[in-house]
């Protein structure tokens, strides 16, 4: 009997997380209550539990909840080992084969961008960096693109916490520049690094979507300017394309 409880116990909280999951600007527990048609009870139960677990945030000030940040890293490490990651890395090691520059595939992980993959070219040139690795949103090509595509209200309230750190002398790092970079790559739907987060380095990124209005996931292409230039890097956009179109099958395929 106590297994089949916390089972259900279980399957009720995965509930509420799948909820707030898909609501792009929180929800309060009245709306879960609501939308899931459990006891209001119950419900403020499972919600401070999984607060209390780092797995639900609270807004300042609101009733509304998000997710925290241990389930974003929790999505984060699922992506990477997921079922499907051996069919995204050929994705990538595809795209790669015909650009010949490096190319990964990023999310929004909280206030950075997560590495879920990424195939390295050849070229005795290049930066080193492991799927896992976080890099700021403000200063990547996916990041400014991710952060560009996210409903209003979520991307100004990220706006006004991001901490926007120069890394380079290209870094981005007053407040109104970057809502106007964002409101410019929303338009062309295409995020551009120029020597932002490393210098020397140039990147360009498209975005993965899972439907018309959400992007899940971005692939960027980088170069070192030695040996590419910017209007290079856009010349590859349209294969790129052709490799998020591929890559949003495999999230499709795993709702």
């Amino acid at each position: 009997m106590e297994s089949n409880q916390a089972n259900a116990a279980a399957l009720r909280a995965f509930r509420v997380l799948d909820y707030v999951a898909q609501q792009t600007d929180g929800c309060s527990a009245g709306a879960i209550v609501e939308a899931l048609a459990l006891p209001k009870q119950t419900v403020h139960r499972i919600v401070t539990q999984l607060q209390m677990a780092g797995l639900l945030i609270r807004e300042p000030g609101t009733r509304r909840v998000q997710l925290g940040a241990r389930i974003t890293r929790f999505a984060a490490n699922a992506l990477m080992h997921g079922h499907a990651n051996r069919e995204r890395h050929a994705i990538l090691s595809g795209l790669v084969a015909d650009i010949g520059e490096t190319c990964n595939l990023t999310a929004l992980a909280g206030g950075d961008i997560v590495y879920l993959d990424r195939v390295e070219t050849a070229w005795p040139l290049r930066v080193m960096l492991a799927p896992g690795s976080h890099v700021p949103l403000h200063a990547t090509a996916s990041g400014k693109l991710l952060l560009a595509l996210l409903p209003k209200t979520q991307r100004d309230r990220l706006l006004r916490v991001l901490p926007l750190r120069p890394l380079t002398a290209a870094t981005i790092v007053d407040v109104k520049a970057l809502a106007r970079e964002l409101d410019e790559t929303r338009k062309r739907r295409v995020g551009i690094n120029r020597n932002e987060h490393l210098s020397g380095l140039i990147a360009v990124a498209v975005p993965v979507m899972v439907d018309r209005q959400r992007a899940c996931a971005a692939i960027a292409v980088q170069a070192p300017v030695g040996r590419m230039t910017l209007d290079d890097l856009l010349g590859f956009v349209p294969r790129v394309q052709v490799a998020a179109e591929q890559m949003r099958q495999t999230f499709r395929d795993e709702n």
